[in-house]
This record gives structure tokens, C-alpha cells and sequence, in this order.
């Protein structure tokens, strides 16, 4: 998918990152399906698939999860600019309002009200994690594929009925897509 990369184009980069990193609470995880509606559905910037391996990739590396995708997204669209600018627009929005909440923290920090906004916030980030594992699940469904169904389906397992580290399920998981995954007709 071909960008037209000028200052409209990273205007709109910056603004659109910007106000998903604003509102997104409840870690990098939950502003995957945020970019992933704002940069394939709406923008058609990048494919779905792309955006499935760059968060991958973004996963790997050390540092924060939502900078790290962002980053690595920008740099897929744009380069090194757009790799700044998706960073930029990740890291300021928490960088202001943790500025202000310290600022006040002892105004907010017992006050009940923010208590039961932030229990709220918590709410949505689950199900927007929720709605991104059902998608991921239905794609292997309609493309008929064993392997990645009962990868996705043994990790769950492994992970909520017989408490595995999920660090462990990743690396496992890794190892398996590497050596099993890797002939197209699987994945």
C-alpha cells in the first residue's frame, strides 16, 4: 500500500497516534486495535497482515509495547521521519498527563471519583484485548488452519488452567511457529 508521504501525510500520522496514545489505558496491548482501525481500516496505509508482523516484531524487542509498535509501523510507512513522528506521538500524550496528575496527585490519588474512572478505563482496555483475540481466532477459523488454532488454543490452556508463565508460552510459541509455521500453507 503506497503513502503519499508529505507534510499532510505526517500531520495525519502524528494527530491520529497522538489522540489513540491519549486515550488508551491498559498497556501496549490496547493500542493495537486502535492503529490497527485508524492505519488498515480507515487510512489503508498498511494491510492488516503487515500490521499483524510489525507488532510481532514490536513485541520481540525490548521497551515499551505501544512506542515500540508505533515506531515500528511509522518506519513500514514512512522511514526513519515516519518512525519519529509515530514515536513522538506515542510518547508525548503520557508524558503530559503524567505531568499533571503529579502535579495533583494528592488531589487525585484517594479521590473516589477518579477511582471509579480509572476502574471503568479498565473495563474497555479488556475488551478491546478481548475483541482483538476473537479476531485473530476467527481469521485462523475461516482460513481452515489446525496448527495456529491449536497454538492459540494450547497456550490458553497452558497459560489460565495450569498457570505457565506466559514468557515461557511466547518463547514456545516462537519456537514452534519457526520451525512448524513456516512453510505458507500453515500460517
Amino acid at each position: 500500500m503506497e503513502n503519499k508521504v508529505d507534510g499532510k501525510f505526517y500531520w495525519q500520522l502524528f494527530k491520529s497516534t497522538f489522540i489513540i496514545s491519549m486515550f488508551t489505558v491498559g498497556g501496549g496491548y490496547v493500542i493495537i486495535p486502535l492503529l490497527k482501525a485508524k492505519y488498515v481500516d480507515e487510512f489503508h496505509w498498511i494491510s492488516d497482515e503487515e500490521t499483524l508482523n510489525m507488532v510481532a516484531i514490536a513485541q520481540s524487542t525490548p521497551g515499551i509495547m505501544a512506542v515500540n509498535t508505533a515506531i515500528m509501523l511509522g518506519y513500514r510507512m514512512a522511514g526513519v521521519f515516519g518512525a519519529l513522528t509515530g514515536m513522538f506521538a506515542t510518547v508525548l500524550p503520557p508524558l503530559i498527563i503524567i505531568t499533571i496528575v503529579a502535579s495533583f496527585y494528592d488531589l487525585v490519588a484517594h479521590n473516589e471519583t477518579v477511582q471509579l474512572i480509572l476502574k471503568g478505563m479498565q473495563c474497555g482496555a479488556t475488551a478491546l484485548l478481548l475483541n482483538v483475540a476473537i479476531d485473530l481466532l476467527i481469521k485462523q477459523f475461516k482460513k481452515k488452519y489446525v496448527l495456529p488454532i491449536l497454538i492459540i488454543v494450547g497456550t490458553f490452556i497452558a497459560n489460565i488452567f495450569f498457570n505457565v508463565n506466559i514468557m515461557i508460552l511466547v518463547a514456545i510459541d516462537g519456537i514452534i511457529g519457526f520451525f512448524l509455521l513456516r512453510d505458507k500453507k500453515y500460517s
